[in-house]
């Protein structure tokens, strides 16, 4: 991740910038690792939004790239990537957004240390067969250790999310269930559940002090699909996202209902394209990373 920013000027610059405003090399961490540092939230955060804008100024270079820019009119990005695709938008700048970002890392993992918390990807089950499989995993756990559904990412994927015991808990009742197999994340926290409370009063702070401004274009938010373009509303939304579920599926049926064409995945990885694929066979999508 990043290691081909440095043969792009605009994106290489991105990558100097945030070494001002974090306070460590980003890209060397990207490059080099080790993973278990990238794998935490405090650097993964940022890594990722820099690494997403990055590959924005990689597409722009790109013969064309400024057209297919200049076409895009809706944009979306999964979890943390809502905050590159509201700078996308214009809603506020690539500084700023990694401001709000590096302190959202910082809060989440503060709350997830507090909290001890754990989430796993169910494979092979429908929304309402996962709730059902957390709802048996919650029996006579305390409240701390009961999981939830914490993203929504296409049918037959779904990400629970809690305490350790009941992560531990999905994983022993799977099997009853018919799911395929369950996939322990490594993430560092119960991420999009009540148990990351602790980090939005901090997260409200920062966003009440910067400034946001209308979306140039819509931005499909996470936790209802729906865009927004007042600046006190998304400032609303980004604070509830913390502890909301992501609402990825009904995102991508937004978009495919209102007739989407063509997409591009911005960032790394290919995780948005698999999941474009699996919701529609047809659909066309291109990842750019660098």
């Amino acid at each position: 991740m990043g290691k081909e920013a440095a043969k792009v000027p605009a994106a290489l610059e991105l990558f100097n910038k945030a070494y001002d405003i974090l306070g460590y090399d980003l890209m060397d961490v990207c490059v080099n690792g080790p993973k278990e540092k990238l794998d935490s939230t405090v650097i993964s955060q940022p890594a990722i939004y820099v690494s997403s804008l990055a590959a924005v100024e990689a597409l722009r270079a790109d013969n064309k790239g400024q057209d297919i820019i200049d076409s895009v009119d809706v944009t979306c990005g999964l979890s943390l990537g809502e905050y590159t695709a509201l700078a996308f938008a214009g809603v506020f700048s690539f500084e700023d957004g990694l401001k709000l970002v590096k302190l959202r890392g910082e809060a989440m993992q503060a709350a997830a240390d507090a909290t001890q918390g754990s989430m796993a990807s169910v494979i092979g089950l429908d929304s309402e067969k996962v709730q059902a499989l957390c709802d048996a995993a919650n029996e006579d756990l305390a409240e701390g250790e009961r999981v939830q559904i914490a993203n929504y990412l296409c049918n037959g994927n779904y990400v629970v999310s809690g305490g350790i015991k009941g992560v531990e808990a999905v994983e022993a009742k799977a099997k009853s269930f018919k799911a395929r197999m369950v996939v322990r994340l490594a993430v560092a926290g119960a991420f999009h559940t009540r148990l990351m409370a602790s980090a939005v009063p901090k997260l409200e702070e920062a966003l009440s002090a910067t400034t946001f401004n209308i979306p140039k274009i819509p931005v499909i938010s996470n936790v209802d699909a729906k865009p927004h373009s007042d600046p006190s509303v998304i400032k609303a939304i980004l604070s509830q996202q913390v502890t909301s579920p992501v609402q990825w599926e009904a995102t991508l049926k937004t978009l495919l209902g209102k007739g989407l064409q063509n997409s591009y995945e911005l960032g790394p990885g290919k995780v948005i394209a698999g999941l474009l694929k699996r919701t529609d066979k047809t659909a066309t999508i291109e990842n750019i990373s660098v």
